[in-house]
């Protein structure tokens, strides 16, 4: 073959190699990763959440952070001073619940942070809203919804139905879309998590306080958990005082609350998230310290 040939041919595979390569990369997606605290339980909780966040950040390397933080002063609610803690250690939006209504000293936060959130079915009279959109590690926008179920729950309207606006005005801006579904039943948390399968990046359960094991990416790319679970005293029932709790149970009367005890258990879920279309690679839900699995 001539010389000309040969250098033909060398530059017609390097052309086809450069495009090959391109094509690689404009087609392989940049995964996001989000990191989901679930309730946090008390002022020590907060320390101690506060103390480990840069082992988190650290092992996790979330662009974006998110944590629920109803429950912080003494089990109901926060204030500005929790809220800008949780902000300087690096989350970049809070979520809530119905008990964040419980603390007054909530209120005027809510009305003046759009990056804490309420439940967005409650009257809108109420102060505050649930949906933002945050700008996270890499410029990238990450959307965050919270919902409040109505099974055993205040009869506000609807979560579905809410959440059909709700996407509508988010994924204007961003196809990186977290939900908070603070519920009490399960099969509301399921049949929500079904309803918003593929229009949203995640679908994750607050408020029971026991992390679920039916961590999963349904059938059209949403990442699913009915319950993250709760960031409390290692030593308590849901967060409360053991012995409280238990004379609730055994002589069904009112027992002022009281925050339980022991080491603060970490509890959250990882998210790795396709930034192009908004699906969900993997979620990995996570407890620290682990729970023993065998007697001393």
């Amino acid at each position: 073959m001539p010389q000309q040939g040969i250098v033909a041919v060398i530059l017609r595979f390097h052309h086809f190699y450069l495009t090959l390569q391109t094509s690689f990369f404009i087609l392989s997606p940049r995964m996001i990763t989000i990191l989901f605290i679930g309730d946090v339980v008390g002022q020590p909780s907060l320390q101690g959440l506060l103390k480990a966040m840069p082992g988190l950040r650290e092992r996790y390397a979330p662009h974006g952070i998110i944590v629920n933080g109803e429950n912080i002063v003494d089990g109901k609610g926060l204030s500005d001073r929790e809220a800008t803690m949780l902000f300087q250690a690096g989350a970049h939006v809070i979520t809530t619940g119905n008990h964040i209504w419980e603390n007054w000293k909530s209120r005027p936060l809510l009305a003046t942070n759009p990056l804490v959130l309420r439940p967005h079915n409650y009257p809108p009279e109420n102060p505050g809203r649930g949906i933002t959109t945050a700008t996270i590690a890499n410029g990238y926008r990450m959307g965050v919804i919270q919902v409040q179920g109505r099974t055993y729950m205040q009869t506000i309207d609807c979560p579905f139905k809410t959440l059909d606006a709700a996407i509508e005005e988010v994924s204007a801006e961003t196809q990186i879309i977290i939900v908070d579904f603070h519920a009490e039943a399960t099969g509301e948390k399921v049949a929500l998590g079904y309803y918003a399968d593929g229009r949203v990046s995640a679908v994750l359960g607050t408020h029971t306080h026991i992390q679920t094991a039916d961590a999963q990416i349904l059938p059209q790319g949403t990442a699913y958990i009915t319950d993250v679970g709760m960031t409390g005293p290692a030593m308590s029932v849901l967060g409360m005082n053991i012995d409280v709790a238990l004379n609730r149970f055994l002589l069904q009367t009112a027992h002022k609350y009281e925050l339980g005890e022991g080491v603060t258990r970490i509890s959250g879920v990882v998210l790795k998230i396709d930034d192009t279309t908004g699906k969900a690679h993997s979620i990995e839900p996570f407890v620290q310290p682990e729970f023993l699995q065998t007697g001393l």
